[in-house]
């Protein structure tokens, strides 16, 4: 691939992954990332589990990215999975408000929904509600089952309550549900995800067939079989296939840059002039060596 091509990654789940994935997405061409707050594998059972998991999104997240050349941005929500213990719901929309406006939060996300039940509705509505009170951006969850019927229906309630469909990226579309999504004006986010979501060869052909504009190429590696890898490889068989370098460029970097960039929070120049990496730095004390020379005065850790 393109050496000089600059990716970023604006769905991936970095709590779930190692310092490891960190110099490796450095090394690909790597230079931002969006974590969306999600599910974490198994029910949370109290509101002050969602505090701390919000908390590190945009405090010990964003320090261990930095210590890897990497800039670090987060979306805070309420998951579809979650929003079904409603009293618990409740008390996490009560804290969502106190996040939104940290410096890294770029959207509200990952929303929508799962299941297609009456609890995740009612909350994917309020939080709908929230994003225009704040003027933020959404990111929606599309579910896994049903999932063309989801995503029409998940962007028929935004239009419903009134969002610009320029302010939404609809993700983990496929085949399917690309030109609905497209033709409705919404941003289309695909996530590479080996047998269960897209492939990347099926990414190469979705990109052949719609082109470049209004979508956006992410791997949503998370705790499960996933490749935090997953952008620059799909990236770089698109150069193979055939795809124009400025096509690629657009889906794999640009696209992100210009929805997530009207946040205000999201800046070129963030990792374009970046500090240089000083591995000597702590977070509450903590470092994310384990007595290995620390790397100081560079922009990049490879």
């Amino acid at each position: 691939m393109d050496d000089k091509m600059m990716i970023i990654d604006p769905h991936v789940h970095m709590t779930s992954r190692t310092t490891d994935d960190y110099e490796a997405m450095a090394a690909a061409g790597i230079v931002a990332i969006i974590e969306p707050a999600f599910w974490m594998g198994q029910p949370r059972t109290q509101v002050g589990s969602f505090q701390d998991y919000f908390s590190s999104l945009v405090g010990w997240e964003p320090f261990r990215a930095s210590q890897f050349g990497i800039k670090h941005y987060c979306t805070i929500g309420l998951n579809s999975k979650e929003a079904n213990n409603v009293p618990l719901a409740e008390e996490v929309m009560e804290l969502l408000p106190l996040y939104l406006h940290k410096e890294n939060v770029v959207a509200i996300g990952e929303i929508g929904y799962d299941d297609q039940t009456k609890a995740e509705d009612r909350f994917f509505r309020e939080q709908l509600e929230l994003a225009k009170a704040f003027g933020m951006m959404v990111q929606v969850h599309t579910p896994h089952r049903d999932k063309k019927a989801g995503t029409i229906r998940s962007m028929e309630v935004c239009l419903e309550h009134g969002l610009d469909p320029g302010m939404v990226v609809i993700d983990h579309n496929n085949e399917e549900t690309v030109k609905d999504v497209l033709d409705r004006g919404f941003v289309a986010a695909f996530t590479i995800y080996p047998k269960t979501k897209m492939g990347n060869q099926r990414m190469v052909e979705v990109v052949k067939k719609f082109g470049s504009t209004d979508i956006i190429v992410d791997s949503s590696a998370d705790w499960g079989v996933s490749d935090p890898l997953a952008v620059p490889k799909t990236a770089n068989l698109m150069l193979q296939s055939g795809i124009s370098h400025e096509d690629v460029v657009k889906t794999v970097y640009k696209n992100a840059l210009d929805f997530f960039g009207r946040s205000g929070k999201m800046k070129e120049e963030h990792w374009l002039t970046p500090e240089a990496i000083d591995q000597r730095k702590l977070y509450n004390d903590n470092s994310v060596l384990r007595g290995q020379e620390p790397k100081v005065g560079d922009n990049k850790i490879v």
